[in-house]
């Protein structure tokens, strides 16, 4: 009896456990079945970008950065050594050439000029006085001179007197040699006193000149300053709009400092910017794109700066449509250089998808599912990516970012 209770018990256990067990499988079963579906590669056509291929132009671009600065913009400087006395327009106004801007208090520039004119009138008299030397001693020594003159005649006449004496019989040898040496001593005092005469000239008027010469530079100097004088009223060179002003009045400037810039807002260029290590890329007159906002605006490029600063090299590109409204002076824009040009070619809009290999893999929307596809690119900028091989005119690509599907062969997509 006791045999058969014990093997009735035995089988209700092992029952109760394959059931356990059973029961367990199911479970297992069911939850494996949950999760593969809860979690199945799935996504929504609002949780993804997509773009058709299409056939059409691309060009490939270089990146680069730029500022938008007016094509024409001066810069008044400071004449004098001054301070600021009055500023009569702020910056953002627009002035009018020969509009007065700044006034600069010019007391000091003004006792100088009194100086240089006082320097220049003594100058002057100094000149005057060197002339008139000249002339008292260019009548002395030809009053001299003629006197040399009077002496000689006598001398000649007293030679021919002592001649004959001496063929009568009333004079003596010597007397005619004695005669002959005072004549040509002083015929020798006579070329003396010439050569005196032409060295002093030529003394005084060197003298003269140089007075002349150093009058000359004070004038210029004087007039300098006059005109120096005359522009610290600080005034326009032509129409623009003031897009800065030195605003500390009483401050003080020296000659040169820069005072007011003014910019012709009718017309725009870029300074673009990047790394030398694309230099060899770039050339004169080649073409650019530049982004402001959603706006672009093509130009070219116009001047390539010989120097490098800091790794970085910089141009300047002239613009198509100079006078664009969405232009504003000192904007950062984006700037792409544009390489190489391709028309006709299989094209799809460029996004996070790509990531610059020639070779990647892509996901295609078919069927209500997206597939993996292996594709080769070819050009590339910030619109369009070049399609080579891989995908079909009219297929339509997905171009959000995909990094967390690259073990994904099929996605099935939810409207």
């Amino acid at each position: 009896m006791d045999k058969l209770i014990a093997d009735e018990v035995a089988a209700k256990k092992k029952k109760k456990t394959y059931l356990l067990i059973f029961m367990i499988l199911v479970i297992l079963a069911s939850s494996i079945w949950l999760i593969r579906n809860y979690f199945k590669a799935s996504l929504t056509t609002a949780d993804v970008t997509t773009a058709k291929v299409e056939t059409g132009i691309i060009e490939n671009t270089i990146n680069a950065t730029g500022e938008v600065l007016p094509e024409f913009e001066e810069v008044l400087t400071s004449p004098i050594s001054a301070s600021i006395k009055e500023v009569l327009l702020d910056a953002g106004k627009k002035v009018t050439k020969g509009q007065s801007i700044l006034t600069l208090d010019k007391s000091l520039s003004e006792t100088e000029y009194g100086k240089l004119q006082f320097q220049m009138e003594s100058k002057e008299n100094e000149i005057r006085k060197l002339k008139l030397d000249l002339e008292k001693s260019f009548f002395d020594i030809k009053s001299n001179n003629s006197i040399k003159q009077l002496r000689i005649s006598n001398f000649k006449d007293a030679v021919s007197s002592a001649k004959r004496l001496l063929k009568a019989g009333g004079g003596t040898k010597e007397d005619v040699e004695r005669a002959e040496l005072d004549l040509k001593v002083a015929e020798l005092e006579k070329l003396q006193l010439e050569n005196e005469i032409k060295s002093k000239q030529q003394t005084m008027k060197i003298e003269i000149r140089e007075a002349e010469i150093a009058l000359a530079i004070q004038r210029n100097d004087l007039d300098a300053l006059k005109r120096k004088l005359d522009l610290a009223n600080v005034t326009a060179t032509r129409s623009g709009v003031v897009t800065w002003v030195n605003k500390n009045i009483g401050s003080s400037v020296h000659e040169g400092d820069a005072l007011v810039r003014i910019a012709d807002l009718s017309g725009f260029k870029v300074a673009g910017s990047m790394s030398d290590n694309l230099l060899d890329k770039i050339h004169n007159n080649m073409a650019a794109i530049i982004r402001v906002g959603d706006t672009q605006l093509r130009g070219s490029i116009v001047n390539i700066s010989p120097a490098v600063s800091n790794s970085i090299v910089s141009f300047d590109i002239q613009l198509n449509q100079k006078d664009s409204k969405e232009l504003r002076p000192n904007q950062k824009v984006d700037v792409f250089l544009v390489t190489d040009t391709r028309n006709g070619v299989l094209r799809v809009a460029n996004g996070p998808a790509f990531n610059g290999s020639n070779l990647q893999e892509v996901f295609v929307l078919k069927n209500g599912k997206a597939e993996r596809r292996t594709i080769k690119t070819g050009l590339s900028n910030f619109d369009f990516i070049e399609i080579r091989s891989g995908l079909k005119l009219g297929e339509e690509v997905i171009t959000s970012d995909m990094a967390e599907y690259k073990n994904m062969q099929t996605i099935t997509i939810n409207n």
